[in-house]
């Protein structure tokens, strides 16, 4: 991406991070949506909005609606506050990556804690069995 994406991204991110907490009244909303990433194509034409919205993954579908329902609306209200002739088209979609991120972090964490134990099986260090009461 070039330096101009990435500044579009991130002043996007910004103002609809602001739009939906202030501007969007949407019930489905429910779950806090969080901005986590903003890529725009290289001619400034399409830009993806990666989010997560914490809850059930039903309410995660219906927050995501919700969005995407209110994508020309705030289309309109950026081309205003950015003062662009025109904004981008915006895609609304769920941050996979972040939930890969986390799945790999517990991963690095459980093969921890059995490097850990197998050093003190060498070690010859026995843990004491839980009492069966």
């Amino acid at each position: 991406m070039s330096r101009r994406t990435e500044m579009l991204g991130s002043t996007i991110q910004r103002e609809l991070a602001s739009m939906i907490m202030r501007d969007l009244q949407d019930p489905r909303l429910t779950g806090f949506p969080s901005i986590t990433r903003v890529e725009v194509s290289p001619d400034l034409s399409n830009a993806n909005v990666y989010m997560t919205i914490m809850g059930t993954p039903g309410q995660q579908t219906a927050a995501l609606n919700a969005l995407k329902h209110s994508a020309g609306l705030m289309r309109a209200k950026l081309t205003r506050a950015l003062q662009l002739r025109q904004a981008p088209f915006l895609t609304f979609q769920i941050d996979e990556q972040l939930k890969k991120e986390l799945a790999v972090l517990e991963l690095i964490h459980k093969a921890k804690q059995e490097e850990d134990e197998l050093a003190r099986k060498r070690a010859g260090v026995v843990e004491p069995e839980p009492d069966p009461e």
